[in-house]
């Protein structure tokens, strides 16, 4: 039987009004496709855990909501997930969604969360990161303090992160290809800091 969280509950109804439907037709499918999955909160946002481990999640944000997938990199179609997750408009594996418009077909957000559900059925974990961090400090750009300054809740952060917490974000910021995408990035860079999270809150462990 489905256990529903009033802690998503109540983010969901704190959202904006867009998202509202978003993650209420995203939870639904969740527990479509896996009834057996526990809701909960992690990182401030809504969490769907199965077997004790993550399964996926949604987030709401001001001008978008973003879905993502645990074991997205194992997924059968992770090498489009992977690589819109690193596009310039996407915040997480399903993109950039501003409407119920925006999501894949109910066919195809099934299949990941049956795929995801069945990666936790047999116990598959994510293979260890093996490269190292360089920790070498990266001077940030003019235009990225710039914008920093505007927000005290992101400098705050900023200034409170390690080097290369520091430099995971600049490094994403100023390798961006486009001006749009660096634009893009930089915008949410600052929303992300201004809420205590750096680059890669994304994939933090419990």
């Amino acid at each position: 039987m489905t256990k529903k969280d009033k802690r998503i509950d109540a983010y969901i109804s704190r959202s904006a009004e867009f998202a509202q439907p978003i993650l209420k037709h995203f939870r639904e499918l969740v527990h479509q496709a896996c009834p057996e999955a526990e809701e909960t909160m992690k990182w401030s946002f809504p969490h769907f855990d199965y077997k004790g481990s993550m399964m996926c999640s949604m987030a709401a944000f001001k001008q978008h909501c973003a879905i993502g997938f645990w074991k997205a990199s194992l997924l059968s179609d992770s090498k489009r997930l992977v690589e819109k997750a690193k596009s310039e408009e996407a915040m997480g594996h399903l993109g950039r969604i501003t409407s119920l418009k925006d999501l894949p077909k109910d066919a195809v957000i099934l299949k990941y969360i049956k795929e995801a559900k069945q990666l936790n059925d047999e116990g598959i974990k994510l293979p260890a990161k093996t490269k190292a961090l360089v920790t070498k400090v990266v001077k940030a750009p003019d235009y990225f303090l710039t914008a920093l300054t505007k927000n005290k809740k992101a400098l705050k952060t900023f200034e409170g992160f390690s080097a290369s917490q520091k430099k995971e974000y600049i490094v994403w910021v100023t390798e961006a290809k486009t001006e749009t995408t660096r634009a893009s990035r930089l915008e949410t860079a600052v929303e992300w800091m201004s809420e205590g999270k750096i680059r890669n809150w994304k994939y933090l462990k419990k």
